[in-house]
């Protein structure tokens, strides 16, 4: 170790420069072989091992994804109504691509949602996720991200191992996904009464676990960026209209910062 003057503090040198190191001797170059030939072999035991875990957990997985893509129980009220919601934008604007639908039901719930349970169990269960674990949640997730979409995949000899080992059971849980947006679809409808009922249940379920004026504080945060597009749009909507929503907006407004309204 040397003082550096500039830094104040020491720094590390090597006393043999690489040049001046001495030849490797003849055990450590077959020693250094060994670990090549090691290093070869590799990527065929991690695949035979791969493949005996997925035989272990094929069933968790398919019960896993069942178990997020079946209405055998009523539809939650919240996902009906998001859903029916979707739907009824993309007939208002003329979005006639089913592709388009799927992707925006796919990423309001199974993408932001379940992927990240997927994922991380530790959101909502009290357990310690193991670095081996999280590697195979991770290829679990990735499968899920790909039933979600609507491409085919083509897999290759050059195909990541996390893509060859799901590429026979990804037709059947895409096909799993498009079933449960239809029954979704042809389930009864939820009403604005049932939704604002069930917010309201659920408010008052958990008021004394949750901190809501925070909750509100950011969401109003976000409102105020847009105020006037939001009240704009609002007073356009014929339910927003039906409903006087830009009128509680702006009676909102006036309660939480004196915002001059039209009241």
């Amino acid at each position: 170790m040397l003082e550096d003057g500039e830094e104040g503090g020491v720094r590390l040198w090597h006393l043999v420069k690489p040049s001046e190191e001495p030849e490797p001797t003849k055990q450590a170059q077959e020693r250094r072989s060994s670990l090549r030939e090691r290093a070869k072999a590799i990527p065929e035991i991690y695949l035979t091992r791969l493949l005996s875990m997925k035989g272990t957990l094929q069933k968790f997985v398919d019960d896993a994804f069942q178990a997020v893509l079946s209405v055998n129980r009523p539809v939650p009220i919240a996902v009906k109504y998001l859903f029916d919601l979707l739907d009824e934008l993309a007939a208002r604007h003329g979005v006639n691509e089913p592709e388009t639908l799927h992707i925006w039901k796919t990423n309001s719930l199974l993408l932001r949602f379940w992927v990240n349970t997927l994922k991380n169990p530790q959101f909502i269960f009290d357990v310690r996720v193991s670095d081996n674990v999280d590697a195979n949640l991770s290829v679990i997730a990735q499968t899920f991200i790909d039933a979600c979409t609507t491409t085919e995949h083509k897999v290759g000899r050059d195909s990541p191992v996390n893509k060859l080992l799901y590429a026979r059971e990804i037709p059947h849980y895409r096909q799993m996904v498009e079933k449960y947006y239809a029954d979704i679809r042809q389930a009864v409808p939820a009403s604005y009464q049932e939704m604002n009922s069930a917010l309201t249940e659920l408010s008052g379920k958990y008021s004394s676990d949750l901190n809501c004026q925070v909750a509100l504080q950011e969401l109003y945060n976000y409102i105020n960026k847009y105020y006037d597009q939001i009240i704009s749009t609002l007073d356009e909507d014929p339910l927003g209209q039906k409903m006087q929503l830009a009128y509680r907006l702006q009676q909102i407004a006036a309660l939480v910062e004196n915002k001059v309204t039209d009241l």
